[in-house]
């Protein structure tokens, strides 16, 4: 069995202009199966969570796709798991998945 490519992107920056963001194409709601929302404040562990989440996945065989902080690189702002249509994302400010 070969290693699956582990996958890590951006989908927001912080641009001149203010926060740029493409989190409306993390997985189209009409598509998933499940998408998890994750609210709590700095440090409460959501990022951990979803890189449970995420090493239990790979672990498993399943592709993971890791969002990346554009604030923050060391943490999370979503884990996708494409081949089962659920995303587990990070719900607070700037993300805007849950106002």
């Amino acid at each position: 069995m070969t290693a699956l490519p582990h996958i890590q992107y951006f989908l927001g920056a912080n641009s001149p202009a203010g926060f740029y963001s493409l989190y409306d194409h993390l997985l189209p709601p009409e598509e998933a199966r499940a998408i998890y929302i994750l609210k709590g404040g700095p440090g409460c562990g959501k990022s951990t969570l979803m890189r449970k989440v995420g090493a239990w996945a790979e672990k498993a065989g399943l592709e993971v796709e890791y969002i990346l902080c554009s604030g923050d690189p060391d943490s999370l702002d979503a884990v996708v798991l494409p081949g089962k249509q659920v995303a587990i994302v990070d719900g607070t400010a700037p993300q805007g998945i849950v106002s």
